[in-house]
């Protein structure tokens, strides 16, 4: 299912044995455009701290959002016993191998060439592997690709929204969202809305024709043009997306939809 980030900031995040706070923001890396984790508001439970949660610990990839809240498979005590990293702290590459390491069953997705590491789709492991290691092959291949990063590729949701937009032919307006699919966790869309300040048209862009975020200007540079931009299908926050809108986006621009191209199109 598609929905909206920012409406999931504010949703409760259930752990197995209560609430342990709400989802705050949303980390993607900008390689293969994939949630790899939950920012938790903890309150006044863990003061300090930033908790995040891998989507992999999801019960189930959408249980439960329809009724506004986000259920993990971890207890308290689970999250309360990882890697601590300071408030303040950035998510780094060190700090994301400690991670996998105290949640066993998270296999490393920058330990190969897909999105999700060492396969291109993720993979919810059964009770029976909670308790497994990495095997050593993997662990060796998960240290040499931790060498290759040298700056994290993590990027926040919430930071990038109300970034401005830059077309090949101008900057205008600003991101207002991203749309993302529950089922594989993948940013599907970015929500582009014409005005800065005031209520305005809106768009969505395929993630992929995003050429890079400047964190520098805080701008989206986008391989479109503003006028293809601006005269493109609508997008109404309030109505969900279906496939018929989606082909509508993918014809009017001219370009092959992701689900017609078999071989690098996989939920």
């Amino acid at each position: 299912m598609l929905r909206s980030t920012k409406d999931i900031f504010g949703y409760p995040i259930e752990a197995l044995d209560g609430s342990i706070g709400k989802v705050k923001d949303c980390l993607f890396d900008d390689r293969h455009w994939r949630l790899r984790y939950v920012v938790v508001d903890t309150g006044k439970w863990l003061p300090g701290r930033k908790v995040i949660i891998s989507p992999l610990h999801a019960k189930q990839p959408g249980l439960g959002w329809h009724g506004r809240d986000f259920p993990i498979s971890l207890t308290k005590k689970e999250i309360e016993e990882s890697p601590r990293l300071e408030e303040d702290e950035p998510v780094s590459a060190q700090y994301e191998e400690e991670y996998a390491k105290h949640f066993t069953q998270i296999h490393p997705y920058w330990a190969g060439p897909y999105a999700w590491g060492l396969g291109p789709t993720p993979t919810y492991p059964s009770a029976d592997a909670m308790g497994s290691q990495m095997p050593p092959e993997v662990e060796k291949q998960h240290r040499t690709e931790l060498k290759k990063i040298e700056h994290s590729h993590l990027r926040s949701a919430h930071e990038i929204i109300n970034y401005t937009i830059d077309a090949r032919d101008d900057s205008f307006g600003h991101v207002e969202d991203f749309i993302l699919d529950d089922e594989d966790w993948r940013l599907a869309y970015l929500v582009v809305a014409t005005r800065n300040w005031l209520p305005g048209k809106k768009f969505l862009v395929d993630i992929d024709w995003i050429e890079t975020f400047d964190w520098a200007s805080k701008s989206a540079q986008i391989s479109l043009s503003r006028s293809q931009i601006e005269s493109a299908p609508q997008y109404d926050p309030k109505t969900p997306i279906n496939r018929d809108y989606e082909n509508e986006i993918y014809d009017y621009y001219g370009r092959p939809a992701p689900w017609s191209q078999t071989d690098a199109y996989i939920h």
